[in-house]
């Protein structure tokens, strides 16, 4: 597939923090792509420089071919980066109009805000929106003008649910028309839910590149639950929890776990043994790097 934004060998420093070491990245059209990593792990670092926001201190970053810095490349793009300023005066209608200028190509007004329930806010300002209305404009605004392709950092931070979810389906709407997503979130059920590839940082390196079925199987970390009062010390527990009487035991090696509960003749009961959910696999694959402050 078409490589659309390719970062080769990418360092980035800001003073003495090693913001990226040596990243290389691929995002191809018709992707949608999950960018997952703690605070500090260069999530939006990485966006930046895809963007034109920053340099690199060394290695080299593309965009469609071209450099991001070339404004004819940018045109190509939408960007909802982690916090944005609108105009308060301005009406949701107007703001969207005059995004919408600077793009050759322009989606429909009516289309856009009707994928990100905001029709009924055409005419509001945006002094009187609420936190969750702002942020679905700043994320509408990111497809006015029919990119192709889209970086969207932590996008429904500060969501209730359903707007969350609205969110989702106006993102699933342009990626199954054929656009292209990179984003990032702290939510890993949207992670879940949207991307077809994930990607893992940490302390500026990829820690992982593959489908969420895949970065679950790297870790190989199974969740081992049961029904028991006391568990002896069992071998190759990595972390456990007790919820309502049932025991969740994390473990690479489930079978000689159950296998050792049995021979120490303690009762139990409800025995189920499954992957790990991407959250898991995410703290597994993160805690083994300390992120950067």
């Amino acid at each position: 597939m078409t490589v659309l934004a390719r970062a080769i060998e990418v360092s980035r420093r800001y003073g003495d923090v090693l913001a990226l070491d040596r990243v290389s990245l691929d995002i191809r059209a018709g992707e949608l792509v999950g960018l997952l990593g703690p605070n500090g792990a260069g999530k939006s670092t990485l966006i930046n420089l895809f963007v034109g926001l920053r340099r690199p201190t060394s290695g080299a970053v593309e965009l469609f071919g071209g450099s991001p810095g070339d404004p004819v490349m940018r045109r190509g793009i939408g960007v909802t980066p982690q916090e944005t300023g609108l105009p308060e005066t301005l009406r949701v209608g107007e703001i969207v109009d005059f995004v919408s200028a600077h793009f050759p190509e322009r989606e429909d007004r009516g289309e856009l805000l009707a994928r990100f329930g905001l029709s009924d806010l055409v005419r509001r300002q945006v002094g009187g929106l609420s936190g969750g209305q702002r942020r679905r404009l700043a994320v509408a605004l990111a497809f006015a003008g029919k990119p192709r392709l889209v970086f969207l950092d932590e996008p429904t931070t500060g969501l209730d649910v359903e707007a969350r979810r609205t969110l989702w389906e106006g993102i699933r709407s342009f990626h199954e028309g054929g656009g292209t997503v990179l984003l990032t979130s702290h939510y890993l059920e949207e992670i879940e839910a949207l991307a077809e590839r994930v990607v893992v940082v940490g302390s500026g390196r990829v820690l992982a590149d593959d489908t969420v079925r895949a970065v679950r199987d790297i870790v190989g970390v199974r969740r081992v639950s049961l029904v028991a009062d006391d568990l002896p010390e069992l071998p190759g527990v990595l972390g456990s929890e007790r919820v309502d009487g049932r025991v969740s035991l994390m473990t690479t090696d489930p079978d000689r776990l159950v296998v050792e509960l049995v021979r120490s003749g303690t009762p139990f009961s409800g025995l189920e043994i499954r992957p790990t959910t991407l959250e898991e696999a995410f703290l597994t694959l993160t805690t083994k790097e300390p992120a950067h402050a």
